[in-house]
């Protein structure tokens, strides 16, 4: 055999960029033998043993164990399927990095304390069996009555939330507090007796005598209110609650004072839980679904907007003393 084909360890050291002593160790584990020793009995490599080298570098690199390397080398396995079988096991690995990045940016921003923390560790790592058992237990919880309404039952099952794969940092917050809300007996109450009337398709009683057209321009007005971003405590508010009061108080020939708000307050109040709105506003952040304007939850925005005082007149309905400053 002619001695200049074959390689030293320093020379294979020198052309695959791994050091004397790992390519030592692998001579010695078998996964590349030498081909045969110097007359001073230094170990001799032969070409095929280069490119062993340099396709187990390679591997190493990309994250597959030794064992399967030397699978790969003794056309155990093809790389093919390797790399294929090592993609999903790294698709797995980008997703739990992605769910811990998500639940420390929300416990970053949320000044979240340790038992939070892990609180939301945990919810996220549940699996998607799980996820479904703990939505299962809410509806039992819920509708699991005798006089539960099927169609109820349908429209919460139809919008189940699904923690996504990789899901944002707004997910995860959403999703943590939604089983915060579905674990609340008290509000498991208020979401039967809202997920009726609204499966039901019941009219409230003020909808029904403002008439169809006022209904449909108060959802309209409100929704637009909220899709600009205001506020219902706020300023900008009020000429819209103004308005709104205005109409209905004609509709029903009332005087639009402090006793009539409320009690508009108090009729759109009848079926439209915030709670419940605050849940359905999660499930399409969770779901990553985009929000459709005509199904924005209106009532609660209106009913906070109807419990503000005007401006000049305080909570019971007084008029409020002038402050600014005397004329000179």
């Amino acid at each position: 055999m002619d001695v200049t084909t074959l390689h030293s360890i320093g020379d294979l050291s020198r052309r695959t960029g791994l050091s004397v002593r790992t390519i030592r160790f692998y001579s010695d584990s078998g996964v590349v033998t030498p081909t045969t020793r110097s007359p001073a009995g230094y170990r001799l490599y032969d070409r095929d043993a280069l490119l062993r080298l340099e396709l187990l570098r390679t591997l190493r690199e990309l994250g597959i164990d030794l064992a399967t390397i030397r699978r790969v080398l003794d056309r155990e396995l093809s790389v093919a399927e390797v790399a294929a079988a090592h993609a999903d096991a790294i698709d797995v690995q980008i997703r739990m990095l992605q769910l811990r990045r998500s639940v420390l940016r929300v416990a970053a921003g949320r000044g979240s304390d340790p038992e939070e923390t892990k609180l939301m560790h945990r919810l996220t790592q549940l699996s998607g069996e799980e996820r479904r058992r703990l939505i299962d237990e809410f509806v039992e919880g819920a509708f699991g009555t005798a006089d539960a309404d099927p169609a109820a039952v349908s429209m919460v099952r139809a919008a189940t939330p699904d923690l996504p794969r990789d899901p944002s940092s707004e997910q995860v917050a959403a999703w943590v507090e939604l089983v915060e809300l579905m674990g609340d007996e008290d509000f498991r109450a208020r979401m039967r007796r809202t997920a009726m009337c609204q499966a039901g398709g019941r009219v409230l009683g003020i909808e029904s005598e403002a008439g169809e057209e006022l209904t449909r321009f108060t959802r309209q007005k409100v929704a637009e209110a909220m899709k600009s971003g205001i506020d219902p405590l706020g300023n900008r508010a009020t000429p819209v609650i103004d308005d709104l009061v205005h109409r209905f108080a004609v509709a029903f020939a009332r005087t639009p004072d402090a006793e009539f708000r409320d009690w508009m307050a108090q009729q759109f109040e009848e079926a439209h839980d915030p709670g419940v709105d605050r849940y359905w506003r999660l499930v399409w952040i969770v779901n990553g679904w985009q929000v459709v304007p005509d199904l924005i939850p209106v009532y609660s925005w209106l009913v906070q907007a109807l419990r503000t005082p005007p401006a000049g007149v305080d909570s019971r309905g007084r008029q409020r003393p002038e402050t600014g400053h005397g004329r000179g």
